[in-house]
């Protein structure tokens, strides 16, 4: 549900609850009390909290839970609306414990607000009378119809995220697999002709010998096409450039997986030291998509996270204690393709599969080239 401020929908909403309240205790017979404009204010009260239902579900659903079981006891049996509606915006805003528990309680204060009320109700009229102005059938309606259109939203919020994702995933892929037919149908070929020409080139000096303008302009021709397409490979690897991630975010990623109720624990080992750009967006995203993996499929109930700083490597290792089982092979998904592409890009190696005392592992091995 979207909290924010309190739009013209909402208050018209509210003021045509209130109005109907208002209406109700004036069209119904009480004993005439001192406490008549606090009941008809309690009414209106009640109806005009709905306003805030988006804001502060909680908030409302005790004020309107108040409001009723106050104009109860002043002598107005007027069913519990508001209260009703409250209980349907706390529910479908996720706060379903704390409304089943302030539901309970209105259910056993009720009856007793209405003995307190002056018509002089014996105990047993007084429960019946709560089942007038608030039947459990109602509560029950008015909650399942929150978590409905809850479970609605949540799984149309998961299915935009699940397309954006998998667009954006196809689109790392595309340009990892354009990367890599790069490299290997160009970088050869060019490193070959730049170095053939730069031989050429000193020969032809330590010969005394002029070299040909030709000759020069292949040798700074083939150094010219090495560094546009060493920049075009990195730029194709770079799905994330105002500013890429890297290993410094982390923590925040493990940080957030917690959010979840996920105990993640992140340990770090060896002496860090300077890591290519390109490696350290790699482990990102693995990170990253392992712990959204563990979060979504897993079922898991913790999660650990460990980064090793080798002389010549960077491993990556993400472990869960899930669902899967060493005798259950994986589903090559999307995502698990999408890691083993960028390290294979890397020329480094990605093992992924379930653990023998259970769970998930993804471990990866990418090369630090530190010449």
């Amino acid at each position: 549900m979207t909290r924010g401020r309190i739009s013209l929908g909402d208050w018209g909403i509210a003021i045509g609850v209130a109005a109907t309240l208002v209406l109700a205790g004036l069209s119904r017979q009480h004993p005439a009390t001192a406490l008549d404009p606090l009941g008809y204010a309690l009414l209106a009260a009640g109806g005009l909290a709905l306003a805030a239902r988006r804001w502060a579900p909680v908030t409302v659903l005790a004020v309107t839970g108040l409001c009723a079981l106050g104009y109860q006891a002043i002598g107005f049996d007027v069913p519990v609306v508001a209260y009703l509606f409250a209980v349907y915006a706390a529910v479908r805003a996720g706060h379903r414990i704390v409304t089943v528990v302030g539901s309970v309680v209105m259910l056993a204060a009720l009856p007793l607000a209405i003995l307190a009320a002056p018509h002089g109700w014996q105990l047993g009229e007084a429960f019946t009378q709560s089942r007038n102005v608030l039947e459990i059938a109602w509560l029950i309606a008015a909650g399942a119809a929150g978590e409905a259109l809850r479970q609605a939203e949540r799984r149309a919020d998961e299915a935009e995220r699940t397309r954006e994702e998998t667009a954006r995933r196809r689109a790392d892929e595309e340009r990892l697999h354009i990367a890599r037919e790069l490299h290997d149908s160009l970088t050869h070929q060019i490193s070959v002709i730049k170095v053939q020409a730069e031989v050429a080139v000193h020969l032809a000096r330590k010969r005394g010998e002029e070299v040909p303008d030709s000759l020069l302009a292949i040798r700074d021709a083939g150094r010219e096409a090495a560094r546009e397409l060493r920049a075009t490979l990195e730029a194709l690897r770079d799905d994330d450039k105002h500013p890429p991630h890297g290993l410094a975010d982390v923590p925040d990623l493990v940080q957030r997986a917690r959010t979840t109720g996920l105990d993640a624990k992140l340990t770090i080992e060896g002496h860090r030291s300077d890591v290519p750009a390109a490696v350290e967006r790699t482990a990102y995203r693995i990170v990253q998509e392992s712990l959204t993996n563990t979060v979504r499929h897993a079922a898991a109930a913790t999660a650990s996270v460990r980064i090793d700083y080798r002389p010549d490597a960077l491993v990556i290792q993400v472990d869960d204690d899930g669902k899967a089982t060493s005798d259950a092979a994986p589903e090559p998904g999307v995502g698990l393709l999408g890691m083993r592409e960028r390290v294979t890009a890397l020329g480094g190696q990605l093992r992924a599969a379930p653990r023998g005392e259970g769970g998930f592992t993804v471990q990866a091995e990418l090369p630090v080239d530190r010449t």
